[in-house]
């Protein structure tokens, strides 16, 4: 990948999502997995700067070859519904928004081939 920009990860979030890594061990998403978290910065929820995608955000984020944008909530597997835009991080395109913050933008592989995401805004879910 040619663009990793920096990121930050909750350590809430980091400990599920290690689990995640383990439990799908092998899969190409789990390993794309580990090595985002194993490059961010990992500070608690209180401390992760507002407009960084944590885990169960809001996202807009746009396709900067096609322009298009789209909006997500960034869930773990089992609260994954993709028809109500509730997209897992075990997806492509869960697992390259992880991290970001607004206006960062990465270069990722997704099914479809190579694609460059830009952050617009990123809204948390009031804790649970």
């Amino acid at each position: 990948m040619s663009s990793t920009p920096p990121i930050t990860v909750a350590t809430e979030d980091r400990q599920e999502l290690q689990k995640l890594v383990e439990r799908h061990s092998g899969s190409e998403v789990a390993e794309l997995l580990e090595v985002e978290l194993d490059r961010a910065k990992v500070v608690p929820l209180s401390e992760v700067p507002q407009g960084t995608v944590v885990m169960n955000s809001d996202v807009e984020y746009e396709d900067t070859s096609s322009h298009q944008r789209r909006q997500l909530r960034l869930v773990f597997p089992s609260d994954a519904d993709p028809e109500a835009g509730r997209i897992s991080v075990m997806a492509p395109l869960g697992c390259a928004l992880l991290g970001l913050t607004v206006g960062q933008e990465i270069d990722w592989q997704m099914p479809g081939g190579q694609r460059r995401l830009r952050v617009i805004s990123v809204t948390r879910a009031p804790a649970q």
